[in-house]
């Protein structure tokens, strides 16, 4: 396999823009160009035709476990060594933040920037948005060699998306959502799911699924919320109608919604019948949540849960760290997680926040001691577990 070296030491990019290495470093995509040539030049026609596309859809997803643990993608937030540190604790698979297909087809040092995998990186929803089939199949080729699912994003609802014209916006243009996932889905060797969100009525949001499925998607991600819906704190997703979806079509569909801790992802596959949970920001504060692992909020207060007195969040981001000088990525994204995993010890000890919001470069020297400052100023804040010796003797 070869790799593909890239040099930042551009004049031009913002500091929180570049990696986190100082000189350059190597991608970890291994670019096979003779592997990816062989498998235009075999391509079948279509992943998936006639009924025996949803027996393949099973078989495909059976023969990847069966996932039930997902890290959702995330902008800037599930990138390579975010999803190594959650896969530790307990994900199963994971997606990649969403890509622009036509940046990705037309910028390579958007492709090297923007994603990265490696062996242990499986299995992998590598998810773009888009609005043109063709540039969409471009930007789709180029990774499937990669991934067990090319991902096409019809579930963000942000304004940058209603810019872009793709996204949750797409669902005011279904005949162009229609012909993205059948061009993906007639010309690639790997299967195509989708991540959509539900429309106020169910009947539109059961003809929107069964549409898709008749296009080619293999698997459906639904995230239980309507596209004015943002707020997943004011709005509770709607489980009952992931449930009606999943009864409906015949492929296999995961949830998307109201997954806090272990026991929601429980109460979750129990009232949709899903096939698998994915879980969002509640992973960004803790990426062990799928371990059984729960943050204060969830935790404090509960007869059935103590104190963990080995692992916090402090040790959750010093393991992130080191994940991340293994896999560089942009510094910009290594801040937002400090905030994410320490917001509530910043809190605590305002001063060191103020110290990290005032560092125009990082350094990992510098996010180290930063940790070990907290610590010595005698903050923690613990995740909190299941007490199974109170447990079974309630029992």
């Amino acid at each position: 396999m070869a790799t593909k070296t890239i040099n930042l030491n551009n004049e031009d990019i913002e500091d929180d823009d570049c990696l986190c290495s100082e000189t350059t470093t190597t991608c970890t995509i291994p670019l096979d160009l003779e592997e990816t040539q062989s498998l235009v030049l075999n391509r079948p026609n279509g992943y998936l035709k006639g009924e025996s596309w949803i027996e393949r859809a099973w078989s495909h997803w059976k023969k990847l476990g069966q996932p039930k643990h997902i890290v959702a993608p995330m902008v800037d937030n599930s990138e390579l060594p975010f999803r190594l540190l959650c896969r530790k604790y307990g994900a199963d698979a994971a997606y990649t933040p969403m890509l622009n297909s036509r940046l990705f087809t037309e910028d390579k040092k958007y492709r090297n920037m923007e994603f990265t995998t490696c062996k242990e990186d499986r299995p992998l929803f590598i998810q773009f948005c888009a609005n043109n089939p063709d540039t969409l199949l471009e930007a789709a080729r180029k990774v499937e060699p990669y991934c067990d699912y090319v991902d096409i994003n019809f579930g963000c609802p942000q304004r940058i998306a209603k810019r872009g014209n793709y996204g949750a916006f797409l669902m005011d243009n279904l005949s162009l959502v229609k012909s993205l996932v059948e061009k993906l889905a007639n010309n690639l060797t790997v299967p195509v799911s989708c991540k959509i969100r539900i429309f106020p009525n169910l009947q539109d949001t059961l003809s929107y699924a069964k549409m898709l499925e008749d296009a080619g998607c293999s698997l459906l991600a639904v995230h239980g919320r309507t596209r004015e819906e943002k707020d997943g704190k004011k709005f509770r997703a709607n489980w009952e109608a992931i449930k009606a979806i999943r009864n409906a079509v015949r492929i296999p569909v995961l949830a998307n919604g109201n997954i806090r801790h272990i026991d929601d992802v429980d109460s979750c596959l129990e009232a949709t019948g899903a096939d698998g949970v994915l879980s969002a920001d509640p992973l960004l504060e803790n990426p062990a949540l799928f371990a059984g692992y729960r943050t204060a909020e969830w935790g404090l207060g509960s007869a059935v849960m103590k104190e963990d007195d080995k692992l916090d969040q402090a040790e959750l981001l010093i393991e992130y760290l080191r994940f991340c000088e293994r896999y560089p990525v942009p510094w910009r994204i290594i801040r937002s997680h400090v905030h994410k995993l320490l917001g509530e010890w910043f809190r605590i000890q305002p001063s060191v926040r103020e110290d990290f919001n005032k560092q125009y470069k990082l350094t990992f020297e510098f996010l180290y001691d930063l940790v070990n400052r907290l610590r010595e100023l005698g903050v923690r804040i613990p995740l909190y577990v299941k007490d199974t010796e109170n447990t079974i003797s309630a029992n």
